[in-house]
């Protein structure tokens, strides 16, 4: 596994962060974040072109804006590994 990380929420306290990588052999991105409350996550569930339930081995995680550059930059790099 290629497993790059790209950065960490810099307003958090270092134990509870949401982070992201960019995997660059299986070109994706990998995040940790926030879990979402039960009715947040009925609200995706019934927000989705599928209406149906978020499978089990799924999950809905919240990520703060002020973390885009570095979704931005997993991005780019997973995209790079591609070409």
């Amino acid at each position: 596994m290629a497993l790059r990380f790209v950065g960490i929420d810099p307003d958090t306290d270092r134990d509870h962060c949401p982070t992201v990588w960019a995997d660059e052999e299986a070109r994706e991105l990998v995040l940790q974040g926030w879990k979402v409350s039960p009715e947040l996550r009925a609200a995706c569930e019934s927000n989705t072109p599928a209406n149906g339930p978020i499978p089990d081995s799924e999950e809905v995680i919240r990520i703060p804006a002020r973390m885009v550059p570095m979704i931005r930059e997993a991005c780019d790099a997973v995209e790079r590994a591609a070409i």
